[in-house]
């Protein structure tokens, strides 16, 4: 049972599946923890079930809940970017013998897809440096590369095929790989950071069917990260009946029965309803804050700082 509203998020499918159903998901396991006011929630995708009650690929999903990060209080950052340096150097390993490809995806000339290209110009990039100047090497560094490759609609190609190009090249034992991604719940954006250790979908998440960027098209392992920016507007209208029908209840205007039968409708029927009455007048509409620039900065901020101490600090 694979839930069809739009969302990245491993976390919000489970929540959802135990909503409907009341109870786990078979195949999925999730256990929660809380560092610095950070709280994380590490959700396993272990059985073929499991991959195909969430709709994803069997491995690790991290979530860091982080909704503080809109204070944009350095102090705050830096506590909730070492948490995700911790999360990710567990995923990447300590041996700094391994070099690195660090991918930004998404657009530049959108800011709600601008976060890929933007970590990008804050990553720490040392391949040069080792490969042509290593006598100013005075502390182990890990190598690592950057690239962000555009995306279809400017550059005509692929942008799994661009990245595939590269690390055919130059060959890193890993590639790290940040996109914004879409939410099911507005509170959600720029709030939830998801790392996972099974590659990433470009687009997935808007209904964009893009080449997968995963071990299995590139032939190294890929870690995604990625912040939600974006909201489905049939999710929101979906979430705004479901409060307007606890409403409903509270105040005992329940009686009638065109509410009983909306009551009655699933979760995805609903959703799906409102796609098919919304999809002529506004097609595959999402939202985004109007905040979002603001919103960008900050979080490539935490991102790409919590990517340099994962690949560098020795201190961690």
């Amino acid at each position: 049972m694979q839930f069809s509203f739009r969302t990245d998020l491993a976390i919000e499918t489970k929540e959802a599946y135990k909503k409907a159903l009341s109870v786990d998901m078979p195949g999925v396991t999730a256990e929660d923890e809380t560092i610095d006011n950070v709280k994380i929630t590490r959700v396993k995708v272990e059985t073929p079930e499991g991959a195909e009650n969430i709709g994803k690929p069997i491995g690790n999903y991290i979530t860091l809940d982080v909704p503080q990060i809109k204070e944009d209080e350095p102090e705050i950052n830096e506590k909730i970017y070492m948490v995700l340096a911790r999360e990710l150097r567990k995923l990447i390993g300590e041996n700094k013998d391994k070099s690195v490809l660090v991918v930004g995806l998404g657009n530049w000339n959108v800011t709600p897809d601008a976060l890929g290209p933007k970590v990008i110009s804050y990553v720490e990039v040392t391949r040069h440096i080792l490969e042509y100047a290593p006598e100013y090497v005075n502390r182990p560094l890990r190598s690592v590369s950057a690239i962000s490759p555009g995306v279809l609609g400017t550059t005509g190609m692929e942008t799994g095929e661009v990245i595939k190009g590269v690390v055919d090249k130059i060959k890193p034992d890993l590639v790290i790989a940040i996109d914004a991604l879409a939410s099911r719940r507005l509170e959600r954006i720029s709030t939830t950071i998801q790392i996972a250790d099974t590659g990433i979908n470009p687009g997935s998440g808007i209904g964009n069917k893009r080449m997968a960027i995963s071990q299995e098209t590139l032939g190294v392992p890929v870690i995604a990260i990625g912040v939600p920016t974006v909201v489905d507007a049939a999710t929101m209208a979906n979430d705004t009946i479901e409060l307007m029908l606890e409403n409903i209840d509270k105040i005992g205007s329940q009686n009638g029965t065109d509410y009983d039968r909306i009551k009655q409708m699933s979760q995805e029927d609903k959703y799906a309803l409102i796609k098919e009455v919304l999809n002529p007048y506004v097609g595959d509409l999402v939202v985004t804050p109007k905040e979002i620039d603001a919103i960008i900065t900050s979080v490539s901020d935490v991102v790409s700082q919590g990517i340099n101490h994962a690949l560098h600090n020795d201190q961690l």
